[in-house]
């Protein structure tokens, strides 16, 4: 990956910070523009966690509603990058909705002359609440990647995302049956060896992405707490190769 690649994709990344600091803090103009950006990016992880927790898809959606008011209204404007990653603030105002949820399902009075004994409700601990919107927060960030990799595939003609997505759905095939197929797919003829480096410069490509998308979400980064967010997420297989390149003899540790 060569290092004019690497500046332009630093020099245009712009922290969840700095929208943060936009959505509360910034002149009227750019409030609601920031608040969208907020929503439209983390957005789909929020509802996802929301629908695998309480088990119901308008229950899940009044709460994502309720989510979207409080940022509106500025309630998150107490996120701030000193007291933490800016994931760890949003899945705290999560914590809180879903155990407010829970608490007036307690409440709800249980209906007379019903024989059907009401189901015991099931509040998840601690661990799993947090074990769920780990596994959601870093479904979207790779969902959000695998859409990056296909826009600047539409934009440069290069073939990365659909030879990746391809090797990534079809890990059995040899080097041969990948590109006897993917020849097909492309309309054009591929070699073995033609697919492997594509493969390679597609996966560089990624992890590239995927990087981007994890300093997206912290606030001016050091190596250590990029590194340390990686592991957390389970992304350090995708992006060691680019954290290195950016940082090198700075990075350490094994996932």
């Amino acid at each position: 990956m060569d290092s004019e690649y690497v500046n332009s994709r630093l020099s245009g990344i712009q922290t969840m910070w700095t929208l943060v600091r936009k959505a509360h803090q910034g002149q009227p103009e750019v409030v609601k523009p920031a608040q969208e950006q907020l929503l439209a990016r983390y957005g789909g992880a929020v509802k996802r966690y929301l629908r695998g927790l309480v088990r119901d898809a308008d229950t899940a959606d009044d709460l994502f509603q309720e989510f979207a008011v409080r940022l509106i209204k500025g309630d998150l404007h107490n996120a701030d990058p000193q007291r933490g990653k800016f994931r760890n603030y949003v899945k705290g105002v999560l914590f809180h909705l879903v155990a407010d949820f829970h608490q007036r399902k307690k409440r709800q009075p249980v209906g007379m002359g019903d024989n059907t004994p009401e189901p015991a409700i099931s509040e998840p601990s601690h661990a799993e609440l947090d074990a769920e919107f780990l596994h959601n927060w870093r479904d979207d960030l790779l969902a959000r990647s695998w859409l990056k990799l296909e826009g600047a595939e539409r934009q440069s003609g290069k073939p990365f995302y659909t030879v990746l997505r391809f090797r990534s759905q079809n890990p059995e095939l040899t080097s041969d049956q990948l590109a006897a197929q993917l020849s097909v797919k492309l309309g054009k003829p591929l070699t073995a060896a033609g697919v492997r480096q594509t493969l390679h410069r597609a996966r560089e490509r990624f992890s590239e992405i995927v990087l981007d998308e994890v300093v997206h979400s912290l606030d001016n980064p050091t190596p250590r707490q990029l590194e340390e967010e990686l592991i957390d997420l389970g992304l350090m297989k995708y992006c060691k190769p680019a954290l290195e390149r950016r940082h090198p003899g700075e990075i350490e540790a094994d996932e």
